[in-house]
């Protein structure tokens, strides 16, 4: 224990190099599932990740805490994001610019082909027109580069007109400081475990830029944690999606400045449940978010953590997490994407 903690000291020392901005209420719950879990066999406990406070919660908080720090120290006044029509982090880096008293500028891409109203119009691009952000539109919705670059060019509009713009790139060219914050997370997580006297056999975890994956893999190894922790993709394929989590762990660990390496063997992820493709739900995705709702009060939205407990209530089916196993389950948030899917969520 005292080898664990001393890892744990060096992995908290090691964030706080990093500049940060406070946007949550703290330490999430850990909450044992208890009617859903004996319902699959298993014992399940969830990372309430969606109860961090900012306008509906979610992943993107622990994130934006480090993606943000820079730019108040520069003395930014305004926020400029990519994302899909609707994304949560959107959403949330537009609640963290009015938290903090400046303006966000926002880009919508085009990443899912639908013209159902209440996508293009309810959920998060709701959130966004609420909280006062000014929408640029983006077609090339799958073309990361051009997505940052044109971002670039609306930064140096605003930069000319004497405003002070702080860019959040997520982008592969650009480092993934925003995975700090999982790896705060895997170290908040293991203390909680600890503290209970129990420990997960299995980590679920959706995978989609992958910074969450990452940032939470490398803050478990950091500290000597060495359960298994399964991505569950969102967006690309296994195939794609493997070696950009690889990268972009290795890539946080250079952050830390750690002495830690991160192999293949580390990086498990699954895309039973991703067809037909991002955003695109699925009968295993709805089946999922009307369980989690029915047997636990929980909800899920159908992109990222609907997703994630479809690939883990697979895995459980198929015996690949055995009956009996202690199971964490990441709850990344996404809630005001539900009203975004209302119509397909009805279907029977």
């Amino acid at each position: 224990m005292a080898q664990a903690n001393a890892r744990l000291d060096a992995a908290l020392s090691a964030l706080a190099t990093h500049p940060r901005v406070t946007l949550s209420h703290g330490e999430t719950p850990l909450e044992e599932l208890k009617n859903l879990g004996p319902h699959l066999g298993i014992t399940l406990w969830a990372k309430r990740d969606d109860c961090n406070g900012l306008a509906m919660g979610g992943n993107k908080v622990r994130q934006l805490e480090y993606y943000l720090g820079p730019g108040a120290a520069e003395g930014a006044d305004t926020v400029l994001i990519t994302g899909a029509l609707q994304s949560n982090f959107v959403r949330l880096a537009a609640a963290a610019a009015r938290h903090l008293g400046w303006h966000p500028e926002v880009q919508l891409e085009e990443r899912v082909p639908t013209d159902d109203p209440c996508y293009r119009n309810s959920g998060n691009i709701l959130l966004d027109r609420l909280l006062g952000a000014k929408i640029h539109y983006f077609a090339e919705g799958e073309n990361e580069a051009a997505a940052d670059q044109n971002l670039d060019e609306i930064a140096d509009r605003l930069r000319r007109e004497g405003r002070h713009p702080f860019v959040i790139h997520l982008g592969l060219d650009h480092p993934p400081v925003g995975a700090l914050g999982y790896v705060e997370a895997a170290c908040e997580t293991w203390q909680q475990f600890q503290a209970m006297g129990q420990s997960p056999s299995h980590v679920v975890v959706p995978s989609g830029s992958g910074l969450t994956h990452a940032g939470f893999l490398v803050g478990a190894r950091a500290i000597g944690w060495q359960v298994p922790i399964l991505g569950v993709c969102v967006r690309r394929d296994a195939e794609q999606q493997r070696p950009r989590v690889l990268r972009r762990a290795r890539e946080v660990v250079a952050l830390l400045g750690i002495d830690l390496e991160i192999t293949d063997r580390d990086v498990i992820v699954d895309d039973t449940v991703l067809a037909p493709g991002y955003g695109l739900m699925n009968e295993p995705v709805r089946s999922a978010i009307r369980l989690a709702a029915e047997k636990q009060a929980l909800l899920l939205d159908p992109v990222y953590s609907g997703r994630c407990m479809a690939g883990l209530i697979h895995r459980v089916e198929e015996g690949r997490i055995p009956t009996g196993s202690e199971v964490l389950f990441i709850h990344t948030g996404g809630t005001p994407g539900i009203f975004a899917y209302q119509n397909e969520l009805a279907q029977a």
